[in-house]
């Protein structure tokens, strides 16, 4: 299984979901790969927002290694599933779907959860450290495995 974890910048939510579900495979011994982008180019190459890392790092999560990249169309043909944070991003990344199977693999992250609510990831970036701690919390409770 190879599952896609996609935010705007590809520096807060979606590299902590990418950490929380690598962190939970490994857990149990599962084959997954996991990786993460983002839709738009503000960010390539950098780290996760330091203040996601510092939380992620808390919680017993390493996420440094992770490198920002963003969402490119052949990515529908690397992933199984692709999970979105928002509704804006599952909408850029539906107008890059080329037929009905690329549109099959996206979801809303939260729907794992909180299944048919659509609800949307908050982008913490420029809120305080309990945005943060937030978007943790719920990612966890979505990747449960």
């Amino acid at each position: 299984m190879r599952i896609l974890m996609v935010c705007l910048g590809n520096i807060c939510r979606s590299p902590m979901a990418h950490g929380i579900m690598r962190a939970k495979a490994e857990e149990h011994g599962l084959d997954v790969e996991v990786d993460s982008a983002g839709t738009s180019s503000y960010h390539i190459g950098e780290a996760p927002d330091h203040r996601q890392q510092e939380t992620a790092l808390e919680r017993g999560i390493n996420i440094s290694d992770l490198r920002a990249r963003q969402f490119v169309q052949e990515d529908y043909d690397r992933f199984d599933l692709i999970f979105a944070m928002d509704e804006s991003n599952y909408k850029n990344m539906l107008d890059l779907a080329r037929n009905k199977e690329d549109e099959a693999k996206l979801r809303m992250i939260l729907n794992e959860s909180n299944p048919g609510s659509n609800m949307s990831v908050p982008d913490p970036y420029y809120g305080g450290q309990s945005g943060f701690s937030l978007v943790f919390d719920l990612l966890d409770e979505a990747c449960e495995v």
